[in-house]
């Protein structure tokens, strides 16, 4: 589970792996009504929290998994791209059922 502020929500939330260059690190991705949060499980070699406020998120665009960040196996991911040109890339199951929940708190087009 995460920290919430006073007035933030649980929106989504489910199973997901962020890709870190080569490796790709499994967690759990919860939407909010005010950021995305990615924990990753204990065992991974990168491990920590991913927060991406919503308001700095401003495309939204399905991509393919890659394996070692070259190689597309599976188009699954969702590669979220911040105004100062950060991309996070996040390998989930209902990859267009995310899209369109953080695209309607974003505002933006699913």
């Amino acid at each position: 589970m995460i920290h919430l502020a006073p007035g933030e929500d649980i929106l989504k939330e489910g199973a997901a792996n962020l890709q870190k260059n080569v490796e790709t690190v499994g967690g759990k991705l919860y939407l909010t009504n005010q950021r995305l949060v990615f924990r990753a499980h204990a065992l991974n070699v990168q491990g920590g929290v991913t927060e991406i406020p919503l308001a700095k998120v401003c495309k939204l665009t399905k991509c393919w998994t890659k394996l070692f960040g070259v190689i597309p196996l599976y188009p699954n991911s969702l590669a979220i791209s911040t105004h100062d040109n950060t991309v996070f890339r996040f390998v989930l199951f209902g990859r267009d059922s995310w899209r369109a929940a953080i695209a309607e708190q974003v505002g933006a087009p699913a």
